[in-house]
């Protein structure tokens, strides 16, 4: 990975000395990416940043205004997305934007037509033409288009934006599929044999998101108040060659998490402390055997050698539980929404709900919660409640949880329970919440 400066958000370290991207407008308006080093600092790099992209600015400013009303479709949006759209998103983002434009929109624009004569209508034709290629290809289009207008009316290259006019496109739904009590019984049972046992409750339990369980370090967690600060995330980087979808280049990076709310603190169940507890000594000795070949970052989530996990190791772990259990595919996505589903079935309001897995909006009103710690505290007594239904205890865990938390587990009963439950052929299923579908956007949008 490379080094990035946390005070200077252009710089980065590599070879020997800092770097900055650099930028030259094409007469395309395409924009070609380079980079420029042999800074001695950080600060030494930024500055020399802020000093290119000004430059930059003023090239393009030029350009814009000598050929003004007279930029074509295509230009504009190239220009727009290589040098205004990506500079604003993260690269995950950036590649499906890219892949929407160059794959879908850009080949269904006539070479000629110019951006200040566009019209509601030449879009539906665009549009039309762009929703062939697959499903959601007219719904993203269409959303792609009216960023872009939007900002090329703040900039008064054009007089009003006519894509609301145009036609609307379904936006696509994925479906995410839940287990059910016994399913998820036998899923956490197969699961613990195996290597992945901690992150799958994660996300079981926590609610947590993919990048966000693969973010975590040992030091973001308090064992004597029993909380996790979830403070950041870890994503695949992307940079894409300039003009096109290819990939040039991977990279692992930390970023702050998803949304604001996310970087805050939870409570953990204490069988998620024990279990934390157990791979805490498991990459202790990992470090005595590996030595000086350790790369020590504190990821709880990481390889032999210290190095993070590449971003679908989790999904190929739950995707190999489910084929040799028999039990319907799932994703973390799909442990995420289980989490969700058990508390809203639960009476948890779902509002509440969204504010417990951290979502974006601020959509918790006074007259439900008065605080923070009460939504935290009620979901906590529901899910424990699950967990101590669904669990699969062994005597380590009673012996560490006596311990660790002076909490008495009866194994004999616990399974007497279950028995007893299955006797009666009590099950049910938790995916039949109708307010779900009014929520899935809130904070179930990320698809991972």
């Amino acid at each position: 990975m490379d080094k990035k400066s946390k005070k200077c958000p252009h710089a980065f370290y590599e070879r020997g000395s800092w770097y900055h991207r650099t930028k030259i407008l094409q007469e395309d308006y395409s924009v070609k990416y380079g980079k420029t080093g042999g800074f001695s600092s950080d600060v030494e790099a930024e500055k020399d940043y802020e000093k290119h992209i000004k430059e930059f600015n003023q090239s393009l400013g030029s350009r814009l205004t000598t050929q003004g009303a007279d930029i074509s479709l295509k230009d504009y949006l190239i220009y727009w997305y290589q040098s205004i759209f990506s500079e604003r998103i993260v690269s995950t983002t950036e590649y499906l934007s890219a892949y929407v434009l160059y794959t879908f929109l850009l080949p269904s624009i006539d070479n000629d037509v110019k951006l200040r004569t566009i019209s509601s209508e030449y879009l539906d034709e665009v549009l039309k033409k762009a929703s062939r290629y697959c499903e959601s290809a007219g719904n993203k289009s269409r959303e792609l288009l009216y960023i872009a207008f939007k900002d090329a009316l703040s900039e008064r290259m054009i007089n009003d934006n006519p894509v609301p006019n145009t036609k609307k496109y379904p936006r696509k739904k994925p479906k995410i599929y839940v287990l059910n009590k016994d399913q998820i019984r036998t899923f956490l049972a197969a699961a613990k044999q195996r290597n992945w046992f901690l992150e799958i409750i994660l996300a079981l339990y926590l609610g947590l998101r993919k990048g966000e369980i693969r973010g975590l370090k040992f030091n973001d967690f308090n064992f004597e108040e029993r909380t996790v600060h979830i403070q950041r995330q870890l994503a695949m980087e992307m940079k894409l060659q300039s003009g096109g979808i290819e990939v040039e280049k991977y990279q692992l990076v930390e970023r702050d998490p998803k949304t604001e709310k996310s970087n805050w603190f939870l409570r953990v169940p204490t069988i998620v402390m024990v279990e934390l507890e157990k791979r805490k000594q498991r990459v202790l000795t990992q470090k005595i055997q590996m030595g000086d070949r350790y790369q020590d970052n504190d990821y709880v989530c990481c390889q032999k050698n210290g190095l993070p996990h590449g971003p679908h190791s989790l999904n190929k772990e739950i995707r190999v539980i489910c084929e040799n259990n028999s039990l319907p595919h799932i994703t973390v996505h799909g442990l995420r929404h289980t989490y969700a589903t058990l508390l809203m079935k639960n009476n948890i309001n779902q509002k509440a709900v969204a504010v417990s897995m951290g979502h974006a909006k601020s959509i918790i009103t006074v007259d439900i919660y008065t605080d923070m710690q009460a939504i935290i505290e009620d979901c906590e007594e529901e899910i424990q409640e699950f967990i101590k239904d669904v669990h699969p205890y062994d005597s380590a865990d009673v012996q560490m949880l006596k311990e660790m938390f002076q909490e008495e587990v009866d194994l004999q009963e616990e399974k007497e329970s279950i028995e007893e439950e299955n006797g009666g052929i009590k099950k049910y299923d938790y995916s039949d919440v109708e307010e779900m579908d009014d929520i899935d956007e809130w904070y179930l949008g990320e698809g991972q």
